[in-house]
């Protein structure tokens, strides 16, 4: 199982980013987990300092952007 952790305070992007990664999961039948992280001491823990960030089995994948769902489809596979 894939674990998927989506860091953001709550911004537009970051919602952005949750809703087509839960999109991108379910289209593909993709057995992960998503979580979403607002907590900025917990995003400190990853050294991400801009934000939307998707991180895929604690490895963060991109930060500061919205990828494409083929980069996502990417990175998830």
């Amino acid at each position: 199982m894939t674990h998927i952790k989506i860091l953001g305070t709550g911004c537009q992007k970051c919602k952005t980013l949750t809703n087509l990664v839960k999109n991108i999961v379910a289209e593909n039948n993709i057995d992960a987990t998503i979580e979403k992280v607002e907590d900025i001491q917990e995003i400190m823990k990853f050294s991400v300092l801009t934000t939307p960030a998707l991180v895929i089995n604690n490895v963060v994948a991109l930060k500061g952007s919205i990828p494409s769902k083929e980069e996502i489809l990417a990175f998830l596979k």
